[in-house]
């Protein structure tokens, strides 16, 4: 998708993202490029294994049924589409305006026996309280139907205006509600709601969610894609995005973000 072609939030959607702390845009990916999307994530999921990488962080990850993968960006040209798709950042730039970087992209799947992750707010671990303004957003891609069966995003309700710990409420589990979405959705998240991933408690469903994870630029991104990403992907990426994963020699300065960010 080109910038100039981005569709921009609804007023609705954008009062669900403010009131509610995530709103929902159905029907981004159409059945063709969904299936890409789920065909790059299989290959990933090889490529990671095959390298004999990590799938998963314990003590965040319930088991080893919930698979997540890291570097998504040197796996398969599609990801590098849809962490710069125009789409997205148009979501994001609404939320925590254009001096923002890619923190990360990753992939969690949860097949059927997956428990619950930790409860966590994305800004909550990159920066310490106060969490009063929306400095983060995480934009996930839903690859398939997601229900509270097979493992549903659960969330706190109006978390994200909750500034210190302290504010938390001591039986925390028992107030989380699950967001539900239809494959090739994408659900667009305040980094400072409260979450985890649901059980999946499915028979035969796997449950796949693309997470990229956008912050403002004065937060040290969790990725370091100069470290990860090979010289030949990273000679491939646009040049804006090369500086929003700060691989340029100058990235992260004022004086660059003046030649890079959208007007």
């Amino acid at each position: 998708m080109q910038e100039d072609d981005a569709v921009t939030l609804s007023k609705i959607q954008k009062d669900e993202l403010v009131k509610n702390g995530f709103c929902i845009l159905p029907t981004v990916l159409n059945q063709e490029r969904l299936i890409e999307a789920r065909n790059a994530l299989q290959g990933a999921i090889k490529k990671t294994m095959d390298r004999g990488l990590a799938t998963h962080i314990p003590g965040l990850d319930p088991n080893e049924h919930n698979i997540r993968i890291f570097n998504l960006l040197d796996l398969d040209p599609l990801f590098v589409d849809l962490i710069a798709d125009a789409e997205a950042l148009s979501i994001v730039k609404d939320l925590i305006g254009n001096d923002f970087i890619v923190s990360n992209f990753t992939a969690n799947i949860a097949k059927p026996g997956s428990g619950s992750m930790e409860i966590h707010s994305d800004l909550s671990l990159v920066h310490p309280p106060p969490w009063d303004q929306p400095w983060a957003i995480n934009i996930i891609w839903v690859l398939n139907d997601m229900r509270e069966e097979n493992g549903a995003t659960r969330y706190l309700p109006y978390s994200h205006k909750i500034s210190q710990p302290s504010g938390l409420p001591k039986e925390i589990s028992k107030e989380m509600c699950p967001i539900e979405a239809e494959a090739g959705s994408i659900i667009a998240m305040d980094g400072r709601l409260w979450h985890t991933s649901g059980a999946n408690i499915t028979q035969n469903e796997e449950r796949s969610l693309l997470f990229g994870y956008y912050t403002r630029s004065f937060i040290r991104p969790q990725w370091n894609f100069t470290a990860g990403l090979s010289d030949e992907t990273k000679s491939s990426l646009p040049d804006r995005l090369k500086y929003k994963l700060g691989l340029e020699l100058a990235s992260n300065t004022y004086a660059d973000y003046s030649n890079h960010t959208e007007k």
